[in-house]
């Protein structure tokens, strides 16, 4: 597959065309960012490690009947993904309250939700993607009824999935995001799932294995990445 003109550079990640129209190339980087790039470092060989952690994630999606971008990988870094036009919404499930939920809500962090929480956020970083619903959805011509009730159908899929995948890790997940794109009028899963979008705690003991270590500055960051994706490598 030849790699030939770069279209985007985001806070993670480059895509690169291909020869075939269809599909494109994306690279994950060392970059780190928090709290919409406020704050930005680097995490030695991050890149790497999502980019294998994502490819056992959507393979595993993949063979439990979830579309997704994913083709194969192609190196250490470099997935070959679908090319598709990525709905605006940050979608996002939790499961137990920690981040923004606790704050907002006053729910102490680490307290077992009575039933997973969907929410949506508008990807806009000018806005600090804002938090938003339903019928701001509609309002903004964001998505179409039918392409937000696939993706929310979707979402609490992928969510029982992933959490029989991580508890058999001895992971909790905790919370994560996603994001959809259209390939060929359909909806399908994007982006990348790893250490950088979910909150990933051990289970027995409590520490914490996502980018929260970044965030709050914790240390240990590039130990609990290579601690996933040694649990996932198994």
């Amino acid at each position: 597959m030849e790699k030939r003109e770069q279209i985007y550079e985001g806070k993670a990640k480059i895509l690169y065309t291909t020869d075939n129209p269809d599909l494109l190339i994306q690279y994950f980087k060392d970059d780190a960012t928090a709290f919409n790039a406020a704050k930005k470092g680097s995490i030695h060989d991050k890149g790497i490690i999502n980019n294998k952690i994502s490819t056992k994630i959507f393979e595993y999606l993949i063979a439990h009947g979830i579309p997704t971008h994913f083709e194969k990988s192609l190196s250490d870094r470099e997935m070959l993904v679908k090319k598709v036009q990525i709905v605006p919404l940050e979608v996002i499930i939790r499961n137990v309250a920690a981040g923004s939920l606790s704050r907002i809500l006053g729910i102490e962090e680490g307290t077992s939700l009575a039933c997973p929480v969907l929410e949506f956020c508008y990807k806009e970083d000018k806005l600090n993607d804002p938090l938003i619903n339903e019928t701001h959805i509609r309002a903004l011509r964001l998505a179409s009824d039918e392409d937000v009730d696939q993706i929310k159908k979707y979402t609490f899929k992928i969510n029982e999935l992933m959490l029989k995948f991580f508890a058999s890790l001895n992971i909790k997940l905790i919370d994560f995001k996603l994001e959809f794109g259209k390939y060929k009028g359909k909806i399908i899963l994007a982006d990348e799932i790893s250490p950088d979008t979910c909150r990933l705690w051990d289970a027995k003991t409590g520490d914490k294995l996502d980018k929260d270590r970044f965030r709050r500055d914790l240390g240990n960051i590039e130990e609990a990445y290579q601690e996933v994706l040694s649990r996932v490598s198994r």
